[in-house]
């Protein structure tokens, strides 16, 4: 498991995508609904590339195959809990 960090702009934690079929549409599904009751701005982060954690469609033009290495990084830090789902949620496999 990788490290929370807390930096001036919000707080993130990096992880890798370990089921066989990467960030796929079920998955995607299962981060857009958590991140959508944060109080602020949830980012999905891969080489560079940005997309709101909130947005299906956003998240999927991402193609995080099994071994991507993404960031996922909150604008607020009340919404550390939500943060904290998201990476239990990506560690798990998504469930599948």
């Amino acid at each position: 498991m990788s490290i929370m960090v807390k930096s001036d702009r919000g707080l993130y934690q990096d992880v890798i995508i370990i089921n066989a079929l990467g960030l796929h549409a079920r998955s995607a599904t299962k981060i857009a609904k958590r991140a959508q009751n944060s109080k602020s701005k949830i980012w999905i982060i891969k080489d560079g590339a940005k997309a709101d954690a909130s947005s299906i469609v956003d998240i999927l033009t991402l193609a995080c195959e099994q071994g991507s290495e993404i960031t996922i990084k909150i604008d607020d830090q009340l919404d550390h809990e939500i943060l904290n789902d998201l990476v239990k949620l990506v560690e798990s496999g998504f469930g599948e």
